[in-house]
């Protein structure tokens, strides 16, 4: 069980960073999808994405796992209104060329990828719990790897 955790962990760890890199790389797709209410949208981007990386490299180490576990939790929290957003702006949905069929599909993957990230934050939890986290696991890095 802990060899399946330790390979999510590892996966979810490359997608943080590789996402956190292409919020440095193309923030303009990421500024597309960020709220009107929001000022400084670029600096919100590339404040997300160098926390994305900083995480992600977090999550690789035992001893700062925890950390990299629980900033994931609170960047995921954070950007879950750029999502709700998503769904709602029609011009974000064309920008990222999803419809909002798909926008409103993304919205619950942010609970899985919460409740991941918290079986990631210690290192022993029940059998029943890291069941159920491999079982979120497998459709939510599908899905992810599909956008």
């Amino acid at each position: 069980m802990m060899l399946i955790k330790y390979f999510t962990i590892y996966i979810l760890s490359m997608l943080y960073i590789l996402v956190g890199i292409k919020h440095l790389i193309s923030p303009e797709f990421f500024i597309t999808i960020v709220p009107e209410y929001i000022f400084y949208k670029s600096e919100v981007v590339l404040i997300s994405g160098l926390l994305e990386i900083i995480f992600g490299i977090l999550l690789l180490h035992s001893k700062t796992r925890s950390i990299g576990a629980w900033g994931i939790i609170f960047i995921l929290i954070a950007v879950f209104p750029a999502n709700i957003y998503l769904y709602y702006s029609k011009i974000a949905q064309d920008t990222l060329g999803i419809t909002k069929s798909q926008a409103l599909l993304r919205i619950p993957f942010q609970i899985p990828l919460i409740i991941i990230a918290y079986w990631h934050s210690k290192e022993f939890h029940s059998r029943e719990f890291s069941i159920l986290c491999i079982i979120l696991f497998i459709p939510t890095i599908i899905y992810f790897l599909t956008i």
